[in-house]
């Protein structure tokens, strides 16, 4: 299939900045906690497989915003998943790391691909199979600091650093060479969501966006 542009593919992604990691027990739920994500000024939305009916809660979320938002699919494990998300209408579909025949499923796919990767050596394996976006998986590990290390070897890779994301350190990231960041426990917060509170993740949501604003 052709692919346009890399830089063409990821505008949505570098306009979105930080994706929304959405991890819930219901449909409704996680369409909720979107919702409150979105009013808050998160506009990327992941989206992921341990969310029953993810495919639904994604064809829903593209129903009521369109191009507003910034909707894909997250943990993609299956080649069922990928093509599933695919025809759900997810622009992006990530994976928590790199499997050769899943990967080139998903980039058949057409959409933006994001896989998962920690070491140099992962990450050449990753680009090597032609991804989108290296996801750096746990990020928490070794911080801004280590974004920006693998930065030397990999200056023109677009790397979305994923775990252990927050308001107080995301100028950090961005100055360490992100394309976008994923965010999860401190945004999409899983207690939150249990208890359907949708104003402490607006309140989240709120706190990355006035972060992403400054960070650029």
């Amino acid at each position: 299939m052709n692919r346009a542009p890399l830089s063409d593919r990821l505008t949505r992604t570098r306009e979105a900045g930080v994706l929304a990691v959405l991890r819930a027990p219901s449909p409704e739920s996680a369409l909720e906690a979107a919702e409150a994500i979105i009013r808050g000024g998160i506009t990327g939305i992941e989206v992921t497989y341990s969310t029953p009916d993810a495919a639904a809660v994604i064809r829903e979320l593209i129903r009521r915003h369109g191009e507003r938002a910034h909707v894909g699919a997250g943990t993609v494990t299956t080649l069922d998943q990928a093509a599933e998300a695919a025809d759900a209408g997810a622009e992006f579909l990530v994976s928590p790391g790199t499997v050769p025949e899943l990967t080139r499923a998903m980039c058949e796919t057409g959409r933006v691909v994001m896989t998962g990767a920690l070491t140099p050596t992962e990450v050449m394996t990753t680009l090597d199979l032609g991804v989108d976006v290296v996801k750096i998986f746990p990020a928490s590990l070794g911080g801004p600091g280590y974004l920006g290390a693998l930065r030397g070897p990999f200056p023109d890779a677009p790397l979305m650093p994923t775990g252990g994301v927050t308001p107080q350190n995301l100028a950090a990231w961005f100055a360490a060479g992100a394309v976008a960041v994923g965010a999860g426990g401190d945004l999409a917060n899983a207690a939150a969501i249990a208890a359907s509170d949708w104003a402490d993740l607006e309140a989240r949501a709120t706190g990355f966006a006035a972060a992403l604003a400054t960070a650029r």
